[in-house]
């Protein structure tokens, strides 16, 4: 353990300050339930783009991009479109700013400006309470797992161990660990809400960011007196039919990893990866902490400017301390201490090479960095959940008249049981890898039909919602274990065809939503899609009427933006590999599509706002 007193100090001095910021901020929080959730929609969007990318610099995620930097080099940056990362350009350019016309404060209350008032609706705002509680939990878990992974490098359990009254078997010691540090978390974002998450996620970028540029100097300079060797291939991010990386007589276990992981038809992969993710992508936003931050911007405009911030702060900075680390874990192999329960676990790449390589002082720094990425991740999710739980369940079926104060203590019982939930689901989790697989593969795969047939096409009832979503939700929680051993990604197909089925056939076997609501949502939001019918009733009633021209623009944009946003990725990689022509290409990239941006998205974000 390389934990001198100073480091020690720091991360103290971190905790420290967070939990100052959620008690100074207690009190405006607990004014209302707007001011708690939302923030009073009064932060600036920047301050929310920067909440929302430090939330995205989470300690499991980093752990798993460095392991994939690891092992697959280049050919790693398309991996993360699983999730999928340019989801962040779609709502950049669109969604962010559909999403925040309605006024809402949740996702599922959003369904009432779509659907209306009758069966229908309250079935569609029941299927996404359920769903937004799943998918916090299971992320609060993937944060579990990370961290406790994460804390066991620095904290080994035999220093531990004589302080506890109970015996832990190997295998368990992450998630001890992962509890006690959650609870930790637990205090600190229920305190101060919408706010203080935004605070001290500002605090947390800060520490992050210059632990980042620390990382990246260290592995350039290492890099100045000694040689990366690796798998031919491994520096192009380009690839064919198959993967053809090979580790044979440089570090030859990896190639079990890449078994294991299922990409080596890595076409087949990419293409499913790429439909997949323009699917969710066009889905919108799933309802966890993303979404509850675009409906706390103070207007359609900032809410798609926050969007699009994400992508530029959060990509360089985080992946020059992936590419970092992933350097210095090449060099060091031999160094690093990658064995749990018996076997060779690569996630714990990430804290191994901070144990071996950080200095004094700036580990401090960096651990209390990534301790505040896991708080902001976790605070952020668990905010998520409980505005599900309080304003979707309990103001709006059990006390509709709820006091502030009521709400309060509600705000902390939901709190503490969606812990404790969570807690139980990354107990019998195996890994961060398997957590994230289920997440973007199966449970996000089940919400995309549904989702995206709300944003674009009119007939699509709140009846049809709902049995979209249990038509991906259900095959999304049995086929893990119908299909053990298979990549999650690759039961997707299943999920989409079920769910497809299940929400035409609600959809049609009821009546259409109430034309007024229909039309109350076009003319809001105003969408471009199948909304024909709408149209004419509402150019019948104002002929002056103008629908949204710009479905061609926004693709455009869309199309600019991912491959900006990949430029934003590779740049730093290039810059810490000394690659000097790949910096010089994506650079140019990211400048002249910087320029055409601002002029075919940034210059028109004005009419979001009329």
């Amino acid at each position: 353990m390389n934990l001198s007193t100073v480091d020690i100090l720091i991360i103290l001095l971190y905790l420290i300050s967070i939990t100052v910021i959620g008690l100074l901020l207690k009190k405006r929080a607990h004014a209302s339930k707007n001011n708690y959730m939302l923030g009073g929609n009064n932060l600036p969007w920047y301050m929310l783009g920067l909440s929302n990318a430090s939330g995205m610099f989470d300690i499991s995620g980093t752990m798993w991009l460095v392991t994939l930097g690891f092992v697959y080099g280049l050919k790693s940056i398309w991996i993360p479109w699983l999730w999928p990362v340019f989801n962040q350009v779609f709502l950049m350019v669109f969604l962010s700013a559909w999403l925040r016309k309605s006024n809402a404060t949740t996702g599922a209350e959003w369904m009432q400006s779509r659907f209306g008032t009758d069966r229908g609706s309250k079935l569609s705002h029941t299927i996404t309470v359920v769903f937004a509680l799943i998918s916090c939990l299971g992320f609060l878990a993937y944060g579990f797992i990370g961290l406790g992974k994460f804390v066991q490098i620095f904290l080994p359990w035999d220093l531990v161990a004589p302080f506890i009254p109970f015996d832990v078997p190997a295998e368990f010691v992450t998630h001890v660990y992962g509890i006690i540090f959650t609870l930790f978390a637990v205090t600190y974002s229920i305190l101060g809400g919408m706010a203080s998450i935004v605070w001290a996620d500002l605090v947390q970028y800060i520490i992050m960011t210059i632990s980042s540029i620390l990382i990246a100097y260290i592995a350039m300079m290492t890099l100045t007196t000694q040689t990366l060797i690796v798998p031919d291939g491994w520096m192009n991010p380009f690839f064919g039919l198959n993967l053809d990386l090979n580790w044979v007589g440089i570090i030859p276990e990896v190639n079990d990893k890449i078994a294991s992981d299922g990409y080596e038809l890595f076409s087949i992969f990419f293409m499913l990866v790429l439909f997949k993710g323009m699917l969710v992508s066009l889905a919108g936003p799933a309802p966890n902490y993303d979404m509850q931050k675009i409906l706390s911007t103070k207007s359609p405009s900032e809410a798609a400017k926050m969007s699009g911030f994400v992508s530029v702060v959060l990509m360089p900075v985080r992946y020059l301390m992936i590419t970092g680390f992933v350097v210095l874990g090449i060099l060091y192999y031999d160094q690093l201490n990658l064995l749990v329960a018996g076997r060779i676990d690569f996630e714990q790449i990430l804290p191994s090479a901070i144990n071996e390589f950080v200095p004094t002082g700036f580990l401090g720094l960096l651990l209390a960095g990534l301790l505040a990425a896991f708080i902001s991740t976790f605070a952020g999710t668990l905010n998520a959940a409980q505005a599900y739980i309080v304003n979707d369940i309990y103001i709006k079926y059990i006390k509709p008249d709820a006091t502030n104060k009521q709400i309060s203590t509600t705000n902390y019982i939901s709190g503490s049981l969606v812990v404790v939930v969570s807690i139980v689901f990354g107990v019998f989790a195996m890994d961060v890898n398997s957590v994230l697989q289920w997440l973007v593969s199966a449970l996000f795969g089940s919400y995309v039909v549904s989702n995206i047939l709300k944003w674009y096409w009119w007939r699509l009832n709140g009846t049809g919602y709902f049995w979209g979503m249990v038509g991906g939700i259900v095959p999304a929680l049995i086929l893990p274990t119908l299909m053990a051993g298979t990549l999650d990604l690759y039961y997707f197909p299943i999920i989409l065809v079920v769910s497809i089925g299940s929400g035409i056939a609600g959809t049609f076997l009821t009546p259409p939503t109430d034309m007024e609501t229909l039309k109350s949502f076009y003319k809001t939001v105003r969408p471009w899609g199948f909304w024909g019918p709408v149209k004419q009733l509402c150019l019948q009633e104002d002929p002056n009427f103008r629908s949204n021209p710009n479905f061609k623009r926004d693709m455009m944009n869309v199309a600019l933006g991912i491959v900006m946003q990949t430029s934003l990725v590779a740049f730093p990689i290039f810059l810490v590999l000394m690659h000097s022509t790949g910096m010089l290409i994506t650079g140019a990239i990211i400048l002249v599509l910087g320029y055409v941006l601002k002029r075919t998205w940034w210059d028109t974000l004005h009419e979001f706002d009329q």
